[in-house]
């Protein structure tokens, strides 16, 4: 009997032992964490990072439902509007963007809320692109970001003099880069959507001039001006401009800030083609076709670059009546129709809409097969392209098949 009684006692202190090592279901769920606001709004921005904007948004919303539940001010939504703002962006939605863009105004129509608790300047600028109108309504959400960002490096430079630190520097740098930004993006409207206006070639001169002594280091307001300079046809002026600017940062590593975003290095091509500067700009579109290779809008812009370099050479050629085994307007053409080839593919391929962009490009495509049918490069014919070798390009619904998408991939890596 004595030995049964040990036998029950040991069982009960082994399943004791195995309880404390085991949990059960019920106490784990107690230890669950509690979802706050700043967790779940902290989780939609990795998702959003993570190019996830469809989970994001479903996170955002349950932040934002949690503070407008529990918060009795309603400054504290302020970081999850302006976050759904960016994630409907993301998403292509821009008028729930708007709207949430809008709410935060009517909450922080000063911009006087700190950046920490969402306020600042940036919903101003976000409303400055996707404000219904343009024109002035844009110009209009420009001014009060502008006013914003004065404010705060008002701020920041006198904190530098009574406590200077590496994060305050920091700091002021950002912010003198994004006025800079925003005063060159409404000298942008006004040389377009405002361009009509009595005063916008005095307001361009007296943003840009802003935007340069803001942030002199800065290649995007030298840009501007270079654009500026063009719509007065002021080219000599316009080039030296791009050039400063391109000074700025094309030695510099793929990797440092300091590089122009991809959409303004876009942008400084057209201009470099503006002002016959096709060899930077064949330089600048090679580093932007190294980052991705299927920018379309790269592709398109470094052949039509190489053409006007190739068009060049062949005029000069005949004026001295030079002839050679291998003519430089030839191999410059052949990698021109390379390029644009490449360009007219990935636009089918990934189904891009920019019809004025194909056109040109089917355009230049003809004129080569034309003008220079197979052409001889080193001696040798290079690939033959019939007459009608961009027709294919016509017709988005002939070539839709997965063998055609194979032998894209093989040809865009063989180039």
């Amino acid at each position: 009997m004595t030995t049964k009684k040990k036998k029950k006692s040991s069982k009960r202190a082994e399943k004791s032992i195995l309880n404390r090592l085991t949990p059960n279901k019920s106490s784990a769920a107690k230890h669950k964490p509690i979802e706050t606001p700043s967790t779940l709004l902290a989780q939609a921005t990795t998702l959003l990072q993570r190019s996830q904007p469809a989970q994001a948004q479903e996170v955002a919303l349950s932040a934002l439902s949690l503070l407008q539940k529990s918060s009795t001010s309603p400054q504290a939504t302020l970081p999850a509007l302006n976050l759904l703002a960016e994630i409907n962006v993301e998403l292509g939605d821009v008028d729930k963007a708007r709207d949430n863009f809008l709410q935060a105004v009517e909450i922080d129509p000063e911009g006087l809320i700190s950046e920490d608790a969402g306020g600042g300047a940036e919903k101003f600028l976000w409303l400055a692109q996707l404000c219904e109108q343009g024109g002035l309504e844009s110009v209009g959400w420009y001014d009060r970001g502008v006013l914003v960002l004065r404010r705060r490096i008002g701020e920041l430079q006198g904190e530098t003099i009574t406590r200077p630190d590496e994060r305050t520097s920091g700091l002021l740098d950002e912010k003198r880069t994004k006025l800079s930004e925003a005063l060159c993006a409404a000298a942008e409207v006004y040389m377009t959507d405002l361009s009509w206006e009595d005063d916008a070639e005095s307001r361009c001169e007296s943003l840009v001039t802003e935007a340069l002594l803001v942030a002199p280091e800065s290649p995007e307001p030298l840009q501007t001006l270079a654009s500026i300079r063009i719509s007065q046809s002021k080219h000599d002026d316009a080039r030296a401009a791009l050039s400063r600017s391109m000074e700025l940062w094309k030695d510099l590593p793929p990797e440092d800030v300091r590089i122009p975003a991809y959409p303004t290095r876009i942008s400084l091509v057209r201009l470099l083609l503006e002002t016959e500067m096709q060899e930077e700009a064949v330089e600048v579109v090679e580093r932007l076709i190294g980052e991705d290779d299927q920018s379309i809008e790269a592709w398109y812009l470094g052949g039509w670059a190489l053409y006007l370099m190739g068009e060049q050479r062949r005029k000069a050629a005949r004026e001295v009546e030079s002839t050679g085994p291998v003519d430089e307007w030839k191999v410059l053409w052949k990698s021109s129709r390379d390029w644009l080839e490449n360009a007219l593919k990935l636009y089918q391929w990934l189904e891009y809409e920019d019809d004025r962009l194909r056109d040109h490009a089917i355009e230049l495509v003809e004129t080569l097969n034309r003008e220079a049918g197979g052409v001889e490069v080193g001696g040798s014919d290079a690939d033959e392209v019939d007459d009608g070798g961009s027709q294919e390009w016509e017709d988005d619904s002939d070539d839709d098949d997965e063998d055609n998408e194979d032998k894209m991939d093989k040809e865009m890596v063989d180039a």
